[in-house]
């Protein structure tokens, strides 16, 4: 067992409901120590996933989420002032390699794309991070992984250099019964309340495909939503109000969809 990075290692194990092999896949791209790129639309349990493979495998995880501001000095580190003068502190990508973590980039597509050429040396066989600014050339610990992920809805596309040097994995979203488990698991709900929600996203999904919009593709009730009117009930909430806040409210603001979300809800909760 590693003991480097205590503060970053998962304690307890993380819920995740296998859809597919991906458990296998994740643990045979770890074994080789591959790049992995994670392709999944939102809330489909892309980050839950990484942190139950981190929690199964005994590696400390770094996550950061990109985004179109975040710099290569942001991954890398930078020198900063401090009691004892001008100290260099590692960034989270720096962290990772020099200690042999995995390195989660959520939403990879986000990032700028001089962020993204400073993951290069470390996603091909060099194995390396070159931290100019330190004078230093980073060899990758033996157990570090570079794992990013993002969502192919998005309008942004990854450069081929950066793309091809991961090995990609599709999470596929779960079916109703899966959906329902985790809805189940994750929030306290009874199976018959999280079948029900369960119902609701399905026909918000079909809805939403007979408008036909291109403009509100990414208009579909998720997972996550769903274990949060979960939540919200298992609070006290009512069946509509928990619905109204994490489903009707929190999709989108168009009026049609919101309309056609609340007429769903108010035929499973008469």
């Amino acid at each position: 067992m590693t003991q480097g990075l205590p503060e970053w290692r998962i304690t307890r194990e993380p819920y995740y409901r296998p859809v597919g092999d991906e458990l296998a896949q994740f643990r045979q791209a770890h074994a080789r120590r591959l790049p992995l790129l994670l392709k999944g639309p939102s809330g489909s349990g892309k980050t839950r996933f990484v942190e139950h493979m981190a929690w199964a495998l005994d590696r400390p995880l770094i996550t950061v989420v990109c985004h179109e501001d975040m710099t290569a000095s942001d991954l890398l580190g930078r020198y900063l002032l401090d009691a004892q003068g001008t100290v260099w502190h590692d960034g989270p990508l720096t962290l990772a390699a020099r200690h042999g973590a995995i390195c989660y980039l959520d939403e990879l597509i986000e990032a700028r794309p001089d962020a993204l050429v400073a993951l290069h040396p470390l996603a091909d066989t060099r194995r390396a991070l070159p931290l100019e600014r330190k004078g230093e050339l980073l060899q990758a610990h033996p157990n570090f992984q570079l794992v990013a992920s993002y969502n192919p809805g998005s309008n942004r596309a990854l450069q081929p250099a950066t793309r091809q040097r991961f090995v990609a994995l599709a999470l596929a979203p779960p079916n109703a019964e899966a959906q329902a488990e985790i809805v189940v698991q994750e929030s306290g709900v009874t199976p018959a309340m999280a079948a029900r929600l369960v119902a609701i996203a399905r026909g918000a999904c079909g809805s939403r495909d007979s408008q036909d919009s291109q403009d509100h593709a990414d208009a579909a009730v998720s997972t996550r939503m769903l274990v949060h009117a979960g939540q919200l009930m298992r609070e006290g909430a009512a069946a509509r109000v928990a619905c109204d806040m994490a489903l009707t409210q929190a999709l989108d603001d168009d009026p049609e969809i919101a309309q056609a979300v609340r007429d769903l809800v108010e035929a499973h909760f008469t």
